[in-house]
């Protein structure tokens, strides 16, 4: 790295203009470069046929309602000078969408104003969360603060009475069914002391608890690892994706809990849809398990319906790529085979699945009858992820699809309408959000 200029007096030290010449001669430069493979085109590709399906219609489309979940989050400045300091604005929205709007839409030869505020009701929920050099009342560190901050999040938002945090608890100790006395931290945040045992019996009405170690407050959230993310001096940029993720997708959580407790025959005519696909990752990749539980359970007894939507990335790219290869109304099952020898670097005879530390779904790539392409995931039924998938691994495989394709959205490539809709109301862009939130942010504190 070169000097730069602080003061403006000297010049900036700029780059040599020869010395990638040392780098062009260099033998093990060379023999690296040799050994590399890069990803196969078209005609290289072979689809073993056995995991091509067809898409059938299902004898009875009972799906009635849509409920699509997604969420944006931009990191901002409020101090540039030295130390530097940023927070995080996230923004989380959950579109209902009834078929039947759907249907009238579609058919009517122009969109009125009343459908278009129908497809905009949604629920939003706010997050500010501290990132570097900030600090909130009564926390002594940034990892403090990140800790009480999501804390409170999860303690504050709720819906019809029901907090976030009383599904967090619920989804632990699997309240749902067969219900589990005791849960297993990771470690404890301050004194680090490993697979800590929590007694749903020890857990306060404030869903906090104490380490039974270092006597530490602990709270239940911690469940989520962040803290071990979280460095005070560098900060918590690192993690603003992987809290993304999780708090799409414990929105869902807490809708399906929701509408248990007041209409649990709605579980079945629903289908639940989230932007990205269905994974924890990072230091939360641990609630995959209760999550698998969780389906199986809504699975054996409410008929639930799930699917997770991809929208950029090397599946989504290798979906483009094999378009010409499948037929309108085909989905190509991806094994474990194929996405290590055409998609992902690695040996396609790995014996172990691909993400079973963070998928609670396997991964599909779907072309509709009007040929746009999909790349999406729906929950399994194993307790692991299917390395070599068929159709029974999926339910409501076709009722999913079926209603997917209905879903369609012109407005981008290969686009669903709900998730349009509901990324539209709730992203944050660099102008003018981030600059107006930056702004708002330096005259708030």
């Amino acid at each position: 790295m070169g000097y730069v200029s602080r003061y403006g007096r000297k010049p900036q030290e700029q780059a040599s203009k020869s010395s990638h010449i040392h780098i062009i001669n260099d033998e093990n430069v060379k023999v690296f470069l040799n050994s590399c493979n890069l990803p196969k085109s078209e005609d290289q590709i072979l689809i073993d046929t056995k995991y091509i399906l067809e898409l059938e219609p299902p004898k009875e489309n009972r799906i009635n309602i849509i409920i699509a979940v997604d969420g944006g989050y931009t990191e901002v400045p409020v101090n540039k000078s030295f130390p530097s300091s940023t927070i995080a604005f996230f923004q989380y929205g959950a579109l209902l969408l009834k078929i039947s709007d759907l249907e009238e839409m579609s058919e009517s030869p122009f969109i009125s104003p009343e459908a278009i505020a129908r497809l905009k009701e949604l629920q939003r929920l706010k997050l500010v969360l501290p990132t570097k050099n900030v600090s909130v009342k009564n926390s002594a560190s940034l990892t403090e603060s990140v800790r009480l901050t999501i804390y409170n999040f999860f303690q504050h938002e709720e819906d019809k009475g029901e907090k976030m945090i009383e599904t967090l608890h619920w989804f632990l100790f699997q309240k749902y069914g067969a219900e589990k006395t005791e849960y297993y931290l990771a470690n404890c945040p301050i004194c680090k002391n490993p697979n800590l045992k929590i007694k749903q019996s020890e857990v306060k009405e404030d869903y906090t608890f104490r380490c039974p170690k270092c006597y530490a407050k602990l709270y239940l959230t911690d469940a989520f690892r962040f803290h071990e993310v979280v460095d005070d001096e560098i900060g918590a940029g690192g993690m603003l994706g992987y809290l993304t993720n999780l708090v799409e997708q414990f929105i869902i959580i807490h809708t399906i809990k929701v509408i248990l407790k007041h209409k649990p025959d709605l579980i079945k005519q629903t289908l639940f849809i989230k932007d990205g696909p269905l994974a924890f990752f990072g230091q939360t990749a641990n609630m995959h398990d209760p999550m698998r539980e969780l389906i199986r359970f809504l699975v054996s007894k409410h008929d639930i319906n799930l699917v997770g939507l991809e929208k950029s990335g090397a599946f989504v790219e290798h979906a483009d790529e094999i378009r010409g290869k499948l037929k309108p109304g085909q989905v190509l099952l991806l094994s474990n085979k194929h996405i290590y020898k055409y998609i992902l670097p690695g040996d396609p005879d790995n014996p172990e699945p691909y993400a079973s530390s963070s998928y609670y779904s396997s991964k599909m790539i779907f072309k509709s009858k009007d040929e746009k392409i999909y790349v999406i995931t729906i929950p399994t039924l194993d307790k692991r992820v299917v390395m070599d998938p068929k159709p029974k691994d999926f339910h409501n495989i076709n009722q999913i699809l079926f209603n997917v394709e209905k879903l369609r959205c012109d407005m981008y490539d290969n686009s669903l309408l709900p998730i349009a809709v509901v990324n539209k109301l709730v992203s944050l862009s660099n102008h003018p959000s981030a600059v107006l939130l930056e702004k708002f942010a330096k005259a708030s504190i």
